[in-house]
């Protein structure tokens, strides 16, 4: 049979994240601590418990978080809002958010559990040697994860095809103006009027004047024709 092909890789030692690669149900069985986080990022974290015989991680609420479970090792029962299930090796459990849940060691040996919160729940690396310590603790995820991503630089294949593109890209042609604006431009305001001067303002000031005084001047009279047939005689 043929060895599967191998993924390419375009990783660097400057800008590759390792993430969490283990065998799970090793790394619950040589767990001896109440609780022990193993990896964090911004969206998860995984970590894993041991419980004593006849201990509980304590009834609990997470109002904004999801949680998974699987058995490793030993048994026990879980509570979810006030149903009891029996959990035995390779059992797996999801505590949606907002629900009551505790998880029981009812067996006679250590329960090793992996859990997985969704989003992280603990401080990064932190260690509970006891469920004491854990009470006592009263620690909560601050935003520190295990690795911080790094922003790769795009590799000299990606940047000649981006270069390609935008040069086979057209360019962008103005858009002609329409009729409508070319008829707007074309057509300018009328002129207004022009102010009559001071002259012209007294020029016709003084030829209304003359028309009323024409007006007001009696007509002359005619002679009667009495007269005029007196001065014919």
């Amino acid at each position: 049979m043929a060895p599967p092909p191998r993924l390419p890789c375009r990783g660097t030692k400057e800008n590759s994240m390792k993430g969490f690669v283990d065998d799970i149900e090793d790394a619950a069985i040589r767990n001896s601590n109440f609780r022990e986080v193993l990896y964090t990022s911004n969206g998860l974290q995984l970590v894993v418990m041991a419980l004593e015989p006849g201990e509980d991680i304590g009834e609990e609420v997470h109002r904004n978080r999801d949680q998974f479970f699987r058995v490793e090792k030993g048994k026990g029962e879980i509570w979810i809002d006030g149903s009891r299930t029996k959990i035995r090796r390779n059992s797996a459990m999801i505590v949606p958010a907002g629900a009551r849940h505790n998880v029981v060691n009812s067996g006679g040996k250590v329960l090793r559990l992996a859990t997985v919160y969704a989003p992280p729940e603990h401080r990064d690396a932190i260690v509970h040697l006891t469920k004491a310590d854990s009470q006592a603790s009263n620690e909560h995820f601050d935003g520190t994860v295990t690795e911080r991503s790094v922003k790769k630089q795009p590799t000299k294949a990606a940047t000649r095809h981006a270069t390609r593109q935008a040069q086979a890209k057209p360019a962008t042609k103005a858009t002609p103006p329409t009729k409508s604006a070319k008829a707007t431009k074309a057509t300018k305001p009328a002129a207004k009027p022009a102010k009559a001067t001071n002259a012209t303002k007294t020029t016709k000031t003084t030829k209304t004047a003359k028309a009323a005084k024409t007006a007001a001047k009696p007509a002359a009279k005619r002679p009667s024709t009495r007269a005029r047939s007196a001065n014919t005689d």
